[in-house]
């Protein structure tokens, strides 16, 4: 019979066919890493913190910080004498006799993505200046990643105030919630709520808050992984991390890893089921046995395959849901109480008070939120449409890839203006 010999023949073809797709697969990348190498300025991203008492984590002063994505970004912006990335501030005198406006947030307002002239606060003022020329407007903006209000505070006491600002902009985004409520955060960062590298508020016995300083050691006091927890599986994790150890160094593996994620929708495999683990192991303390009573980031089941930034997908539904769980309500009150500090502390020195609201937040129905705080309900998140008070006007713009790349930038830029240029 001729069958063998044919057997052989389609498997020769085969073995041959795959030698010369593997073979210009190889040389598209050599290609590839030689085209990178010559026209990218840098692989990693360089994104170092310091600890500063009285402040916690922030970024060391007067240093260059590369942040890229590996497709289509590669940022170099040098910090100021503040660890800050922004131009100086100006003179406190200058900002006193003119108008001065502070920025405040997290990564949408440090926005490591964009050049320091493309930022939001750079263009209004740039745009102030050919405007109203006699009111001498200057910015500066206070932004660090993975911060929430309460420990922003430290940032306005210690830097913002001495600007003398005629007005503080709070830039809020959904993640506020979780960066607010250190219990959540802890389990976002495997950290001992009790020992935070950053400012932080606790619950008095009486219910009202009082204040806790950072703690310089807190990396003695970082909660473990619980023995015999599932991991990520043996074999994917294996050929996953194998294959980037290999390829580190590789500029096109870096570039391929991005784009395939994006086209895709394959997120890196991350040990994300540690954070169930963190999230048992405090349920053990007294103090948080009834926060977290019930509570869990995500199924076992799910955890696995998802992004380590990703938020808890219950959390976007809370307000939607009626959900009354008493660690989604700490959270809220948290979070109230960064906002009313806030307000209180801008008031005492003459500021007026603006929360710019990301798009995220339309995630809770149009924009508004419940009164959870002291405030009035409409001086809380309102729709874009409906009237504000001037004492705590809430312009809701979006501000659609805004601290990723200049397209979002003009987009805030206008929201914030609209409401205030005559006032």
């Amino acid at each position: 019979m001729n069958f063998p010999s044919k057997s052989r023949h389609v498997l020769r073809f085969a073995g041959w066919n795959a030698l010369w797709l593997s073979a210009g697969l190889a040389m598209v990348a050599l290609i590839g890493e030689a085209w990178l190498r010559s026209t990218v300025p840098f692989r990693e991203s360089y994104v170092p913190k310091v600890f500063v008492p009285g402040v916690g984590r922030r970024r060391p002063p007067d240093t260059e910080i590369r942040w890229t994505n590996n497709l289509d970004f590669w940022i170099v912006s040098r910090t100021n004498r503040l660890g800050f990335l922004d131009r100086e501030p100006p003179s406190p005198e200058r900002a006193a006799k003119g108008c001065h406006i502070t920025m405040i947030g997290d990564s949408f307002v440090e926005a490591r993505q964009v050049s320091i002239p493309e930022k939001f606060h750079v263009r209004l003022e740039e745009m102030a200046a050919r405007e109203l020329p006699h009111l001498d407007v200057t910015t500066s903006a206070f932004g660090m990643g993975g911060t929430g209000q309460i420990d922003q505070l430290a940032f306005y006491d210690e830097y913002a105030r001495h600007l003398h600002p005629r007005l503080v902009v709070l830039v809020f985004v959904p993640n506020d919630f979780i960066d607010n409520f250190p219990l959540w955060r802890s389990i976002q960062e495997g950290l001992d709520p009790e020992h935070l590298p950053y400012v932080s508020a606790v619950r008095a016995t009486d219910g009202s808050f009082r204040w806790r300083p950072p703690d310089p050691d807190y990396e003695r006091f970082r909660l473990p992984r619980l023995s015999g927890s599932p991991s990520t599986p043996p074999l994917r994790s294996f050929i996953y991390y194998g294959i980037r150890a290999f390829l580190h160094g590789s500029y096109f593996w870096a570039w391929w890893s991005t784009k395939r994620s994006l086209l895709f929708n394959d997120p890196d495999i991350v040990a994300y089921p540690q954070r169930v683990d963190w999230a048992e192991l405090l349920s053990r303390r007294p103090a948080y046995a009834s926060l977290l009573d019930g509570w869990r980031p995500v199924s076992r089941g799910r955890v696995q395959i998802r992004p380590a930034n990703e938020d808890p997908p219950s959390f976007f539904t809370f307000f939607r849901e009626g959900n009354a769980s008493p660690f989604y309500r700490e959270a809220l009150a948290f979070t109230a109480f960064g906002l009313d500090e806030f307000k209180e502390r801008a008031e005492r020195d003459g500021a007026a008070l603006v929360i710019l609201a990301t798009h995220g937040i339309s995630y809770f129905g149009g924009g508004r939120l419940p009164a959870w705080t002291n405030w009035q309900r409409s001086d809380v998140f309102p729709s874009s449409t409906k009237p504000t008070s001037s004492t705590a006007r809430v312009p809701t713009c979006a501000t659609r890839g805004g601290r990723t790349t200049p397209i979002g930038v003009l987009p805030a830029t206008g929201g914030l203006r609209k409401p205030y240029w005559n006032t």
